[in-house]
């Protein structure tokens, strides 16, 4: 993306005319709990710009799903206030989803107006706008409540409003509640008073700060709390079904810790008095950062203190520091329209880690980013499907299709990217700058590379321009060496990668990014940083021994690949044995080295070969890395059954000797990481060695006594309980698929619940298969879940694969309509649940044919990224074929 082409993106935004602006909104709600409805009243203070037109009579808004009543609006002077102009027409445009309030008078130019909106409408169970949700009460009665999901384009759905990030206001809110419920919103409760029916009690609300409308929140229900007060004095509660209060401690204790280490990290306090977090029994995301009442899934922020694992301790901490990370970078200080959401989303990506870092230090969160974000950012990246971080985006519609890797994890990456390259502390300075500069603002990204340039004196917009504003990322690869005994020396080539290996056109091999380039040796992280801003260059390195070895991009603090010689591959193999080659960077070679064998940049052999010298590997983050591998190879090659059955054996061999030093029980002497080491074995197991005797004796076993007492965390643990399930399904029938099942019913919270949902389709009978498929459309399971089902049968086999997208097929209809207009996030992983896994371009042209006769407007990049990745898939079979992996005498000499 151009200069030009940005300064041109704001002339072709669909947005509300600029020359009415919103000062403040006084929504008052009524909803009914019975009826699924609700009404409302709006009453709104506007400002007319002079350069409104002289004859204008209408005020157009953003609305949907809602019924008028009636419009009115008064002029307020200094002489007082003018007389009621009622309107004599309202129209409403489904499509824009907008109402324009016609008026028999013109609007006078630079002047107030109070506008007062009369409407109704619905509590839809969709997930997005004022929606409800169903929960169980203690009693076991069956419940409704209420709450919302405005982001990204859906405040719309509960009051008529400019539903711009950058039209920020003030909001009042009431809301009138049955008097046992509870009731609140984004600020403090001003007053309430009970109704002359006495049934109904009126809750105002203290005025918001000026806020962008995407952020207003409000919840109606029955609710449990602990509550907690941070050193800086801001109350925080979090809000849990009824009788479950113990569950919201662990978040609690976390969102106490990142509110004063953000305040701190920022220099600017939380400018709010209190910060609620409530559990909702049905959500869409995993969180959604309201201003002061942020809202979550039930698992992303309610932890059983007695069952929860390891990885869903570590998932809630994340969440809640990622949300809380946007009460600064995204309320305070929000981006001006939708093509800059990466500010939002890749700074809270960084953060979320920088925060869960303070908090629990011994977790390494920063290694632990290089093989979640990192990875996740640079799959989806490499594709030509994929998008830059800033995307232009006309139609704000086009935004649910970049709530993706892209804008969370490249977002993410390049952020700590600049940190490294700026320091912590002019990074740090240079963010407190942007915050207090822009408080209850709008920004563009070029705000905040203005701000780290002051604090660094560095050019960042210079060096930044090609990590945001284009798309993909750089391959260095080294083109000579000359090994010295004190130093080497590097010629380097960078060129834009891609995960299929196709060929550059004479424009596209022109690309290139400013590369910050870190280099480590056996004696550490080197002290001198150079820039990388032409396609080659030449560096040298100190070595303290003649057999010394050199790692390019240290610490993975680039998002990038690197192509090493041979005789740097051979030399750094000591590094590996001997772990003086740290953890992130002994994952990142592994992580490199796949993605260069796909592109077809590196013999498969040569990958084999590099993963035995793992053998010996102890650490949980480089595990992430071999285990990512190893799954994407056992997909890839069960397409061919021979090379699978020898890569099968390779794997488990790595997975058994892993095995030996991890074993199934849990010690004391267990940290955080082994826990978390001994969740992701058990899962690898269940890979490739589910059908050993020992293994499956022991899985059944333990199967046993969790049957007997679901709650006996020792012989079960809630780490390894999806894995050892799918386990006993794999080696059992329709008993052992009944006995998993049943758990869903019995068990007693949705962390639970997401074990049965996530392996229930590894049954080896096709029909237990169909029958998951058909279960999760069934009802029984919420439809922020049913995919989970879907994908437990589509990831399984490769005859799982065939199960699952026919079903789809079949079903696309009745999927269609149970998601209807909630979050297109559904129907994505849907789509990549039922439809990923597949390695072939006949499936993939299969795939194009079936959407190219549905349109589905809103998942068109998903769709395109998953056939993208199905068709390098299919190269890449077609490379191992033709190399030594197909050759037996190849695994025998391993």
């Amino acid at each position: 993306m151009t200069d030009d082409s940005s300064k041109e993106a704001p002339k072709k935004r669909v947005i509300l005319p600029p020359t009415i602006v919103p000062d403040r909104y006084d929504i008052k709600l009524t909803p009914d709990l019975e009826k699924y409805v609700f009404t409302g009243e709006a009453k709104m203070g506007l400002t007319t710009t002079e350069d409104l037109d002289g004859s204008c009579k209408e005020i157009v808004m953003h609305a949907k799903e809602l019924c008028f009543v009636s419009a009115s609006f008064v002029v307020v002077g200094e002489e007082g206030v003018g007389p009621k102009v009622e309107a004599e027409e309202i129209r409403v445009n489904m499509k824009a989803t907008t109402v324009t309030f016609i008026f028999p008078e013109n609007i006078p130019a630079s002047s107030k107006l109070e506008v007062t909106i009369d409407y109704t409408g619905f509590l839809n169970n969709q997930m997005a706008g004022f929606y409800r949700s169903s929960y169980t009460d203690i009693h076991g009665n069956s419940k409704i409540m209420a709450s919302t999901q405005f982001e990204s384009l859906d405040a719309r759905r509960a009051f008529p409003c400019w539903d711009e990030p950058a039209r920020k206001a003030i909001f009042g809110v009431t809301l009138v509640v049955p008097r046992e419920l509870d009731a609140f919103s984004n600020m403090p409760e001003k007053c309430w008073k009970t109704l002359p029916c006495g049934k109904l009690k009126e809750i105002t609300y203290l005025d918001s700060p000026k806020m962008s409308s995407y952020l207003v929140a409000f919840c109606v229900g029955e609710f449990d709390f602990v509550q907690a007060q941070t050193e800086h004095g801001v109350v925080v509660r979090v809000y849990t079904p009824p009788g479950k209060s113990s569950s919201g401690q662990f978040a609690l204790d976390c969102a106490v810790k990142a509110l004063d280490a953000y305040d701190d990290f920022f220099d600017v306090p939380y400018p709010l008095p209190k910060l609620d977090m409530v559990a909702i029994p049905e959500f869409a995301m995993g969180a959604m950062e309201n201003w002061g009442l942020v809202t979550y899934r039930e698992v992303d922020v309610l932890i059983d203190p007695t069952m929860a694992s390891s990885s869903q301790k570590q998932r809630v901490c994340t969440v809640v520091t990622h949300e809380l990370a946007h009460q600064w970078f995204g309320n305070l200080v929000t981006m001006e329209w939708w093509d800059d959401l990466w500010l939002n989303e890749g700074f809270a990506s960084w953060a979320e880690n920088w925060a869960a870092d303070k908090i629990f230090p011994h977790w390494t969160m920063w290694d632990q980013f290089t093989t979640g974000h990192l990875s996740a950012a640079l799959r989806l990246d490499a594709l030509k499907s994929s998008h830059p971080i800033q995307v232009p985006i006309y139609h704000a519609e086009e935004v649910e299709e970049v709530f993706d890797a892209i804008s969370y994890c490249k977002g993410g990456s390049v952020v700590r990217m600049i940190k490294a390259v700026l320091g912590m502390k002019c990074f740090q300075k240079g963010l407190a700058a942007y915050m207090k500069k822009h408080a209850y603002g709008n920004t563009q990204t070029f705000d905040l590379w203005a701000e780290w340039e002051a604090s660094s004196g560095m050019p960042v917009k210079e060096m930044m321009a090609s990590w945001t504003e284009q798309m993909g990322f750089p391959l260095l690869r080294v083109t000579k060496e000359t090994w010295e005994d004190d130093k080497v020396t590097l010629e380097l080539e960078q060129t834009w990668f891609l995960s299929d290996g196709s060929e550059l056109s004479e424009e596209e091999a022109k690309k290139k990014w400013c590369i910050p380039l870190l280099t480590c040796t056996e004696d550490g992280t080197q002290a001198d940083m150079t820039f990388m801003r032409e396609k080659s260059a030449t560096v040298t390195i100190p070595l303290s021994n003649k057999d010394g070895w050199v790692k390019l991009n240290a610490g993975q603090e680039v998002p990038m690949r690197v192509k090493l010689t041979p005789t740097m591959i051979d030399r750094l193999s000591n590094g590996i044995k001997n772990k003086a080659l740290p953890p992130c960077d002994r994952a990142g070679l592994i992580s490199d080295a796949y993605a260069l064998v796909k592109a077809g940049q590196m013999e498969p052999g040569s990958l084999i070969k590099l993963l035995s010298s793992y053998s010996e590997e102890d650490k949980y983050i480089v595990w992430q890395s071999i285990s990512a591998v190893l799954g994407g190879m056992d997909t890839i090659t069960s397409d061919n059954d021979e090379m699978n059955a020898n890569f099968t054996k390779f794997a488990r061999g790595l997975v058994l000797n892993l095995f030996k030093k991890v074993g199934w029980e849990a010690k004391d002497t267990d940290g955080h990481l082994t826990t978390l080491l001994r969740g992701m074995m058990i899962g690898l197991l269940e890979s490739f060695c589910f059908d050993d005797a020992d293994i499956a004796t022991e899985a059944k076993a333990r199967f046993s006594k969790f049957q007997e007492d679901p709650s006996d965390m020792k012989s079960l643990p809630s780490d390894m309980r999806s894995s050892v399930f799918a386990i006993v399904l794999k080696n059992g029938g329709e008993e052992e698929y009944e006995a998993v099942k049943d758990y869903f019913n019995t068990a007693p919270n949705n962390a639970e619940k997401k074990f049965v949902l996530s392996s229930l389709g590894k049954a080896s009978d096709v029909n237990l298969k169909q029958a998951t498929l058909d279960w999760a459309i069934s009802g029984q399971v919420k439809l922020q879940d049913f995919f989970y089902p879907m994908g437990s049968v589509g990831r399984s086999t490769r005859e799982g694969r065939e199960v699952s997208w026919k079903f789809f097929q079949q079903n696309f209809e009745t999927i269609k309509a149970m998601i209807g207009k909630a979050s297109p996030s559904l129907m994505d992983a849907c789509i990549v649940n039922c439809a990923g896994s597949f390695c072939s371009n006949e499936k993939a042209d299969e795939i194009e044919a079936f959407f190219k006769e549905r349109q589905m407007p809103l998942n068109a990049r998903t769709i395109s990224q998953t056939t993208e990745n199905m068709r390098a898939n299919a190269k890449f079979l077609g490379v191992l074929m033709a190399s030594d992996l197909s050759k037996q005498e190849f695994w025998d000499s391993l």
